[in-house]
This record gives structure tokens, C-alpha cells and sequence, in this order.
């Protein structure tokens, strides 16, 4: 189905492709600066991340915002937690890097969430390979906290955006 609705999306004319486009920018840009914009304010010395989950979270249908949000927030907590439970034990090193990802991944899949399984590997990539000020358990928390502050966003703006769309009667 989702291959039927690329393909469908590809067939568009020129103009409908550029007004959806657009719309779908200028409300990720929206999410991306409202996610970014409190975080120094908060304490957050790294809310770019904010930024960044707020433009993979944004999409033009709700439900799939959602659902985005959902492995947005369960990889980063699991990657998260993982790798900071393997650098505390094992610390920094290329087969702590390894066994924090491969464990991160697996995590998803035995919880039933493989969707969060890429970014669970990302978080514990960012635990372990990013430099950072502070302790890993700080680190994780801020992480956890970027995520989940660009999450809101992104939730936020793609439901004004729905309410303003449904409103006026725009088909997006």
C-alpha cells in the first residue's frame, strides 16, 4: 500500500507536489524552530536534537505522526538506556560501541517495537561515540529530554495543522 501511495504521490502534477511540499516544509520548519527555540532556557546544551526529532516526527497525517513519535521516543529510550548501561560497565571502546547497538536493536525486537530499532542504535551511538559535557548519565537524560521536547512539538504543531486544515476544509 505504502509503495501504491509513493507512486501515486509520483504522478501528481507539478503545482500539487509544490503546494504539498511547501505546506509540509513551513510546518516541519514551524516544529523545528517551537522544539528548538526553549531549549537553551531549559539547559539543554545539545537542543539541536530537539530540532531533528521534531523534523523526523513531523509528517502531513497525524496517525503517522503519531506512530513516528512513538519510535521516536521508545529507540531513544532503549538505545539510551542500554548505552549508558554498557559504557558504565564496560566503558568507552569500539566492542562496547558494538555490543551497546546490536543489544539496543535487539531490545526493540524483543519488545515488539522493531520500528525503534534504527534509532534505538542511533541513540546509543550518540551515548557512546558523541563527545559530551558531563556524566553518560547526564547525557542520557538530556538526550531523553530532546527527544521527548521535539516529540511534543512536532505532536503539537502536526495537530494544529490538522484542526486549521480540517477547519477550512484543506486537503493536504
Amino acid at each position: 500500500m505504502a509503495d501504491q501511495l509513493a507512486r501515486l504521490q509520483k504522478r501528481l502534477p507539478f503545482g500539487h507536489r509544490l503546494t504539498r511540499g511547501g505546506a509540509h516544509g513551513v510546518m516541519s520548519a514551524i516544529a523545528a524552530v517551537i522544539a528548538y527555540l526553549p531549549t537553551q532556557a531549559l539547559g539543554l546544551n545539545e537542543g539541536f536534537w530537539a530540532a531533528i526529532t521534531a523534523l523526523a516526527v513531523a509528517q502531513t497525517e497525524f496517525g503517522a505522526a503519531r506512530s513516528v513519535a512513538r519510535d521516536q521516543f521508545v529507540g531513544a529510550a532503549i538505545g539510551g538506556v542500554i548505552g549508558l548501561c554498557i559504557y558504565l560497565a564496560a566503558g568507552p571502546g569500539i566492542a562496547s560501541y558494538m555490543a551497546a547497538v546490536l543489544l539496543s536493536i535487539l531490545a526493540c525486537w524483543l519488545v515488539n517495537v522493531a520500528s525503534a530499532a534504527r534509532l534505538a542504535g542511533i541513540t546509543a551511538t550518540i551515548i557512546l561515540l558523541v563527545p559530551h559535557l558531563g556524566t553518560p548519565q547526564q547525557m542520557l537524560a538530556s538526550r531523553v529530554f530532546e527527544v521527548g521536547w521535539g516529540i511534543c512539538a512536532a505532536i503539537g504543531t502536526v495537530w494544529a495543522v490538522t484542526r486549521i486544515n480540517r477547519r477550512f476544509g484543506i486537503g493536504v
